[in-house]
Order: structure tokens, then sequence, then C-alpha cells
């Protein structure tokens, strides 16, 4: 169903798919005699918003990922390119927050339901290298991140003895 005022793309890419998918499904639903193949161009652009979120969940993934490792890694060497890493991604959600604000509501369930596999992930990687003591699943898991950490400017500093 039509929008009374449509977004335009240049605001928000993400609700534009959802509303141009919604029109043309309209469209080809009145029997609008244009030859256009109606419902493989609203799924086209409703996989346009689908990867939109898709970056924004892998990009949130390597942020959880890298901080993690920052928080629990016994070994300085790689911190650098950690923390460089983890401030370039937030600097790419935010572009990408600011050509979809609407995928900003997304970012809190996704992190929330990223952490526990990424954080058992990162757990077993620190382990088996030795980068980290046995406990540290435990204290991951006990431990998450909300919104603030993923995309506000905190860097963890290294843990104790590291």
């Amino acid at each position: 169903m039509p929008v009374d005022t449509p977004c335009r793309y240049e605001d928000d890419l993400l609700l534009w798919t959802q509303e141009q998918a919604s029109v043309l499904r309209e469209a080809a639903g009145r029997g609008i005699d244009l030859p256009l193949d109606w419902d493989n161009l609203a799924e086209e652009i409703e996989g346009l918003g689908r990867s939109e979120r898709r970056e924004l969940r892998n990009r949130l993934d390597t942020v959880i990922e890298h901080l993690l490792k920052l928080q629990h890694a016994h070994v300085i060497d790689p911190r650098r390119g950690w923390e460089e890493t983890v401030l370039r991604e937030r600097r790419r959600i935010e572009a990408l927050l600011s050509d979809s604000p609407s995928l900003r509501q997304d970012v809190p369930d996704l992190v929330s339901r990223l952490y526990p596999t990424i954080g058992q992930s990162v757990a077993a990687l620190l382990a088996e290298r030795g980068e980290a003591n046995r406990n540290v699943a435990a204290v991951i898991l006990a431990t998450v991140y909300g919104e603030a950490h993923v995309l506000g400017p905190w860097l963890p500093e290294p843990p104790a003895g590291g």
C-alpha cells in the first residue's frame, strides 16, 4: 500500500525500497498495462533492502568480534589493527545508517542476536591460540555489549596481565 508522503531515495534507501516494492505490487494488482516484469522488479527492489540489512549485520559482526578480542586477548601486537578495524567499521556503519536511517532500529536486536555466537567463536579462537585463559568463554558470555558499546567511542582496555 502506498504511503501518503513517499520516502525519497536520497533520504532513506531501505524505506524507499520497501515503499517502491509495495507500489509495484499494487500497480501489478491493478493490471496497469506497462511492459514491466512487476513481480521480479518488486523482488529485486526488496532485495536491495535485504542487502542493506545484510551489510549492517556483517559490519556489526566485525565490530563485535574485534571488541571482544581487544577486551579478552592477552596479546599486544594485533591490538592496533583490531582498533583500526573497529573505528573503520563504525564509520562505515554510520554511513550506512545515514543512507538508510530506518536501519538504526534494527541495531539493538542485531547486536543482541549476534553477540552470543560471535562470543563463543572468539572465545574458542582465543583459547585455541593461547591468547586468553580457559575461562574466557564464561567471561565473554557473561558480558553483553549494547548498541553504545558497538557504535560508540568505547574501546576496551587489554585484560589484566595482558
